[in-house]
């Protein structure tokens, strides 16, 4: 069995694992849980979290648009909550003060928990300042009812915004969609993270699957790969590569089922080559 690997999660200095797990399961699945009250295969999430638990992947992150909160809450019950990193976000249209005091007790309720460990603004909203918005997460802070203060969706311009705004606390996180098939944010938002010691969660890993069954020239690439650490999986390679990438980097693959959890911890505790990265890259251009 795998042993999972823990990085400092940039300037928090708190130890993470490198790989979390992400409780986004699509837009059905939101649908059925606003309009029924009913998660789909709710017992196969819950146990995958529990698993990924289990194994000692740490690192959870939800929304509160996901419908997933409660799930989350279910699966670390029996779990030492001290030891978690449970991360939330907020929805772009609840950025006023009152509505970010109100959403962050709301997820707070939904977790079964007294504190969030890393409370992320979903999406930028032009329409709030962000001074208004960084000011009431300031002030969860403040309250104990969050740790650290995250961003997710959001440009270099409008994170650096973000980072001015705050008077007291700084930038714990950037979330961005982030994998070996899309690299854009590498020209800017991610070198600035990386000189900032700004913790980078990685959401869409896996590019949708893709990488998980990749095609062509890049699945040669990855067979060849694959034979040179002990028959690695497609998906343990292509988290790798992230993993490999900066010590910054925390991809957050979907946990669904325990299998896939599983799957997702060996991604860990090994490393690729800067000659197998580099061929991973030039496979996919």
């Amino acid at each position: 069995m795998w042993s999972m690997e823990y990085r400092e999660f940039g300037r928090s200095k708190v130890k993470v694992s490198a790989v979390g797990m992400g409780t986004y399961y699509g837009f059905l699945s939101i649908v059925s849980s606003k309009i029924f009250g009913y998660q789909r295969s709710r017992e196969d999430k819950v146990s995958a979290l529990k698993k990924g638990l289990e194994l000692g992947i740490n690192l959870i992150d939800t929304a509160e648009i996901y419908c997933t909160e409660p799930l989350v809450g279910e699966a670390i019950r029996d779990f030492s909550r001290d030891d978690l990193f449970i991360a939330t976000k907020v929805l772009p249209y609840h950025l006023r003060y009152d509505q970010v005091l109100k959403a962050a007790e709301r997820s707070l309720r939904r977790l079964k928990t007294s504190y969030i460990d890393l409370y992320q603004i979903h999406f930028p909203n032009s329409r709030v300042p962000i001074k208004e918005t960084m000011s009431a997460m300031e002030k969860l802070v403040e309250k104990g009812m969050v740790r650290y203060i995250g961003l997710s969706n959001f440009s270099l311009e409008q994170t650096k915004e973000a980072e001015q705004a705050l008077s007291r606390y700084e930038l714990a996180s950037c979330q961005i969609e982030y994998s070996l098939k899309k690299r854009d944010a590498e020209s800017d938002l991610l070198s600035y993270c990386f000189q900032n010691d700004i913790a980078v969660l990685s959401y869409r890993p896996l590019a949708r699957g893709l990488l998980a069954d990749p095609p062509g020239h890049l699945k040669e690439t990855i067979c060849r790969i694959s034979g040179k650490y002990g028959g690695k999986t497609p998906a343990q390679i292509a988290l790798n590569w992230l993993l490999a990438k900066n010590k910054l980097i925390f991809p957050i693959p979907r946990a669904s089922k325990p299998e896939r959890v599983i799957e997702d911890v060996g991604a860990t505790g090994w490393s690729l080559s800067p000659e197998d990265t580099s061929d991973l890259e030039k496979s996919v251009r």
